[in-house]
């Protein structure tokens, strides 16, 4: 995630967190762990603005069944149907899941 998503998302997160939800999007584990990560307990590479900043917020993988289905179907297969269909196992949304229940603990 690079320094300016870094920085609009912990400004977002300053102004209220109630209604802020992450979505990731990446179709490998590691970047898809990295990103979900550094929004629920700071950036691991302690490069960017969330450098020891624990938002602690939800984070999901946009191929995620909840996700999925929160889509407008139209809009699902124009926007990520190819996506779903690249994705070589469900590894990433696995990892996303993994530290958003490690967060939830």
């Amino acid at each position: 995630m690079d320094m300016a998503t870094q920085a609009r998302i912990k400004e977002l997160a300053d102004s209220g967190r109630d209604d802020l939800v992450v979505i990731v999007g990446h179709l490998d584990v590691g970047g898809a762990e990295l990103v979900a990560e550094t929004v629920t307990a700071g950036d691991p590479t302690w490069a960017g603005p969330l450098a020891g900043v624990a938002l602690g917020l939800p984070v999901y993988h946009v191929l995620e069944p909840a996700v999925k289905a929160a889509i407008a179907p139209e809009a699902y297969e124009a926007h990520l149907s190819l996506q779903e269909l690249a994705l070589e196992s469900d590894a990433p949304i696995q990892a996303v899941r993994a530290v958003r229940e490690r967060q939830q603990a």
